[in-house]
């Protein structure tokens, strides 16, 4: 792992420890999302799955009774029984924060709660299937609502854990590494030119020392001269 190009002192060890620290608790922290992430992902996953089989069943129900409607109802009788409806459905979207990662929030409410408001006909010229058929898409159409919202969510958190997950390997195989290198590098630097500087100022004492010593016995001989 590469060092990062700093010069080897004390203020920069001081620095890259603080940025050490910061990194490990940022890691922790996104792990700890990517997680939370994960296990929200899971349970839209799974409910996905279930409101999928529900949804393409009620479908596959309905698609039946409409061609058994279409084998006894004329074209022309069906088209103008369902040109007009009576219901109408408002849409409204709101949304809700996840972990910092909005997501889509779908409710639909009928115009009138008159049940019967979902057949757009009279029933004088339409049949019993026909009825039944309309009454199951009407049914299907809350677990296709939510159906939408789940799939949405999905793969929004799907995006934002790839995310996460780019920035935790980032961090935990990039950054931390490169860090902790780079600190161990200063400290050796540093324990280095401390040392180079304990034998330099031994040195110097050991030369001093000598000085000392060396005008000492000048300075005895010169009184023995003199005496």
């Amino acid at each position: 792992m590469a060092v990062l190009n700093v010069n080897p002192t004390r203020m920069e060890l001081t620095n890259l420890k603080r940025k050490l620290t910061t990194a490990r608790r940022g890691h922790k922290l996104l792990k700890d999302k990517r997680d939370e992430l994960m296990r929200r992902f899971m349970d839209l996953i799974r409910e996905n799955h279930s409101l999928r089989e529900k949804v393409e069943s009620a479908l596959g129900s309905a698609n039946q009774k409409l061609a058994a409607v279409r084998c006894v109802v004329p074209d022309e009788v069906l088209h103008t029984a369902l040109m007009m409806p009576k219901q109408e459905l408002s849409l409204e979207i709101s949304t809700q924060n996840v972990m910092s990662v909005i997501l889509p929030r779908y409710s639909a409410e009928y115009k009138t709660k008159d049940p019967s408001g979902i057949y757009s006909y009279g029933f004088a010229y339409t049949s019993g299937e026909m009825d039944n058929a309309i009454y199951s898409l009407a049914e299907c159409l809350p677990n296709m609502i939510r159906l939408a919202e789940v799939e949405k969510s999905c793969q929004m958190l799907a995006a934002e854990i790839e995310k996460t997950r780019r920035r935790v390997n980032a961090l935990e195989h990039v950054m931390i590494p490169r860090y902790e290198e780079t600190i161990r590098y200063i400290t050796m630097k540093l324990d280095e030119n401390e040392r180079s500087t304990t034998t330099r100022l031994m040195k110097v004492k050991d030369m001093m020392i000598a000085e000392n010593l060396e005008a000492k016995h000048r300075a005895e001989s010169a009184s023995a001269s003199e005496a």
